[in-house]
């Protein structure tokens, strides 16, 4: 049992180029993407641990418009499903785009995308497996020669760097679970990754290093309890926004740090003592009872 008992909330606005103007990340941002193969994770359909890596690999894939994606059931333990659309907790919504079926271990399944776009996607078996494809138009250098006459102030135009404003916030709470402490982060950006560290009486509890949040809640269990002699002091340090593993596309604030100290209000522990009170309050009761003599 546990209730929320810390909410420690920050927030920045920070300045960012967006434009596709930048040099060195237009040849990324415009590759090729005529092909690309989703996999599952082995042993995703009986542990959720692949969830914060991703149970499909890759969890987000990029193809071209018209390109080829091939969807195969990797997993030598077990069925799945790709299916488009999102899940909440085990209640599906599926949007139609794309659906693989029942695949058996080795069957495979391939989807064309003809508009550009989004698409997440979940295991209908297995509801906390999900995953996101972008499919973006063919690279632009493929559409325009190099001789644009009259258009090279326009595309003097596109290429430079606009500022755009952004806010990241970043909410922690926390509650007693399992005999530890589960500490859930609520962003308001998707695809932020960050680092979470613990800390208590100088020690460090948990320390994980370019975590990946693809949802707007995470959450992270802690092998320790705060007191309030003893808090627990945690750390999230943002890194970027953007796809696990490609750091030079991530925009956003990096470095913001929000920070929170866990001192649990009524625990497990509390509730024991309460529990023996009530129990002894319930024997005193019981011998005090005024037996009548005749």
């Amino acid at each position: 049992m546990g209730l929320m008992k810390t909410k420690a909330i920050s927030s920045i606005f920070v300045l960012f180029a967006i434009a596709a103007g930048m040099a060195s990340m237009a040849p990324a941002a415009y590759a090729d993407h005529a092909e690309v193969s989703i996999g599952a994770v082995e042993e995703s359909g009986f542990s959720q641990s692949c969830v914060e890596a991703g149970c499909y690999t890759p969890m987000i894939a990029t193809v071209d418009v018209g390109g080829v994606v091939t969807m195969t059931n990797t997993d030598p333990t077990g069925v799945h499903t790709f299916t488009s659309g999102t899940v909440n907790g085990f209640t599906p919504s599926p949007d139609g785009a794309f659906d693989t079926g029942v695949l058996m271990s080795g069957d495979a399944f391939e989807w064309s995308p003809t508009e550009a776009g989004t698409y997440p996607y979940y295991c209908m078996l297995h509801t906390w497996m999900i995953g996101e494809i972008i499919v973006q138009e063919v690279a632009a250098e493929e559409e325009h020669g190099d001789d644009h006459g009259d258009d090279k102030g326009h595309d003097d135009m596109v290429h430079e760097e606009v500022a755009e404003e952004v806010e990241l916030m970043v909410m922690i709470s926390d509650s007693q679970v399992m005999g530890g402490t589960q500490i859930e982060l609520e962003f308001n950006v998707l695809h932020l990754n960050y680092d979470l560290t613990a800390t208590q009486n100088g020690e460090v509890v948990f320390e994980e290093k370019g975590l990946h949040s693809m949802e707007l809640i995470a959450t992270h269990q802690i092998d320790a309890l705060g007191s309030d002699e003893n808090p627990i002091d945690v750390e999230v340090v943002s890194l970027g926004i953007g796809a696990p593993g490609d750091e030079d596309s991530w925009t956003g604030p990096v470095g913001q740090v929000t920070t929170a100290k866990v001192v649990p209000e009524f625990g497990t522990i509390a509730m024991m003592v309460l529990a023996v009170a009530i129990i002894s309050i319930v024997a005193v009761t019981a011998k005090s009872r005024v037996v009548p003599r005749f």
